[in-house]
């Protein structure tokens, strides 16, 4: 794990020595970046202040919204707030891109018409579903791509910087560029996995489906305890919940437990016809978590075929009596 984020003795002012520039690429990194941040969310903000930590010198940011403006004066209060075009053309060494995923490919573009965008210059997004293939445009003035997504789940607060050391970053970047990128994630206290630009959507989707779901099936598990009559769901879930995530995450499917990994399918029709008189909402979600927990418990050895057989067959009766 990479040592927490320590400050660095301040820069001084004025734009980055040409000499330093001029190795953005090479295999040995300057040690002071001129940075500009277009996207005062969650994960904008903190990366910028994480930067400026690390003693880069974080010059402008563009977000407007009230909860950017207040998201910048707790992470980023010195820092000037400008137009998007205004911070690209600060942003001598590097411009981070930390909008949504499905906005990125508009800002570049119009940065690239604006001629806001300069040879030389690194433009990185902080998306994970993107490679470098969004930010052709500003390939083909002559900047240089970097994607760089933080894998982890942001608030947009002060206690966001504990929590990058050590995390991972996805990493997609040109041979000539991995050196700053490693230097870049080193800087943040976290270490790179390096993913291939064809297999970003398969990389983003996996941590959607293990972070954001997660979220999703935590809140589902305590709204129906409520609905039990349970007054403090989240205290019987915690530690059910962090001994099932630890378990998963060093045994893999051999931390299946429950109903479905024994084929109780007596049990799981119980939990299917209460659910679907209280919650029916709940239902499809549950069929779809319960028929792939039991794909995995077979394959895994967990669940042997010939147990799962009734179990399987109310997931399928209960599927067609959701589906009509």
């Amino acid at each position: 794990m990479s040592a927490p984020l320590r400050p660095r003795p301040a820069a001084p002012h004025g734009p980055a020595a040409p000499r330093d520039r001029a190795v953005l690429g090479a295999s040995v990194a300057p040690r002071l970046l001129t940075v500009g941040v277009i996207g005062a969310g969650r994960v904008g903000a903190v990366l910028g202040a994480a930067l400026a930590t690390a003693g880069h010198r974080v010059v402008a940011v563009a977000g407007g919204s009230g909860a950017s403006r207040a998201r910048l004066a707790l992470l980023l209060p010195e820092v000037p707030r400008r137009p998007v075009a205004a911070v690209a053309h600060a942003a001598a060494d590097l411009l981070l891109i930390a909008v949504p995923d499905d906005a990125l490919a508009a800002v570049v573009a119009d940065l690239a018409d604006r001629g806001a965008l300069r040879p030389g210059q690194v433009v990185a997004h902080t998306s994970g579903a993107h490679g470098l293939a969004v930010l052709a445009p500003a390939t083909e003035v002559g900047a240089r791509p970097l994607a760089l997504h933080p894998a982890m789940t942001f608030t947009g607060t002060p206690d966001d910087l504990a929590r990058l050391a050590g995390i991972s970053y996805g990493v997609t970047a040109p041979a000539q560029l991995r050196p700053l990128a490693a230097r870049l994630v080193a800087d943040l206290g976290g270490v790179p996995e390096w993913v291939a630009e064809g297999d970003r959507p398969l990389y983003h989707a996996a941590l959607a489906h293990g972070a954001n779901h997660l979220v999703t099936l935590v809140n589902e598990a305590t709204d129906r305890l409520r609905d039990a009559g349970v007054d403090r769901p989240e205290k019987v879930l915690a530690p059910l919940l962090r001994a099932a995530l630890e378990n998963a995450l060093r045994l893999g499917d051999d931390a299946l437990t429950g109903p479905v990994s024994r084929g109780d399918a007596g049990t799981v029709q119980r939990h299917l016809a209460r659910l679907a008189a209280t919650a029916p909402e709940s239902v499809p979600a549950y069929l779809a978590l319960a028929r792939r927990t039991a794909d995995r418990a077979i394959a895994a050895g967990r669940l042997r075929p010939v147990d799962a057989q009734s179990l399987l067959g109310v997931l399928a009766d209960t599927g067609r009596e959701v589906a009509a």
